[in-house]
């Protein structure tokens, strides 16, 4: 997949571009109907779209937990939130910002969209996942440590999500040096 140039858009008036404006008129604020013309081509692929949308929602969805600490904060006599409403709302707003990367990657990426939407989705999903045991644990007030006391599965989960994480990362990453770097 090639990536598009970027371009900035260009503000147009009557069919006058900004840069044919006189220095009154050079500011969009101080014009009266300036408009952007938009671009005929996709600005990112459609594998890039993909992968934005989950960091949107996984960012929403860090806001959303910030709110349950706070309440948890406000409430608490120590002032502090179950340390996994704390762990699952900071790690949330990580993997909002990681899986921004990872577009990024997906997007410079000199693989077919498929491999990118497998390995970004691979990755993901142990993100969403390890959010969501964070959640589960904080809402139960049940542990203040996961892995004093693991669950069947616990060690096959986190080799799994290691090996995907990774795994995942590397993919994106060597078709991000195989198609801008070589």
């Amino acid at each position: 997949m090639e990536c598009g140039s970027w371009q900035p858009a260009v503000l147009q008036q009557d069919g006058y571009s900004l840069h044919d404006a006189g220095p009154e008129e050079a500011h969009p604020l101080l014009a009266r109907s300036w408009r952007p013309i938009m671009r005929s081509d996709p600005a990112l692929g459609t594998d890039t779209i993909v992968v934005l949308l989950p960091a949107g929602l996984i960012f929403l969805g860090a806001l959303v937990l910030g709110v349950w600490k706070h309440r948890q904060m406000v409430h608490s006599e120590q002032h502090v939130a179950h340390p996994y409403v704390d762990i699952a709302h900071r790690a949330a707003l990580l993997y909002s910002f990681a899986t921004l990367l990872i577009a990024v990657f997906v997007e410079l990426s000199g693989w077919p969209p498929v491999v990118n939407l497998v390995a970004a989705g691979v990755v993901i999903l142990f993100f969403v996942a390890a959010i969501g045991t964070y959640i589960y644990h904080g809402w139960r007030q049940d542990t203040d440590n996961q892995l004093r006391h693991p669950v069947r599965g616990t060690a096959a989960f986190m080799s799994a999500l290691i090996v995907g994480e990774i795994g995942g990362v590397t993919v994106l990453l060597a078709g991000f040096v195989q198609a801008q770097l070589l």
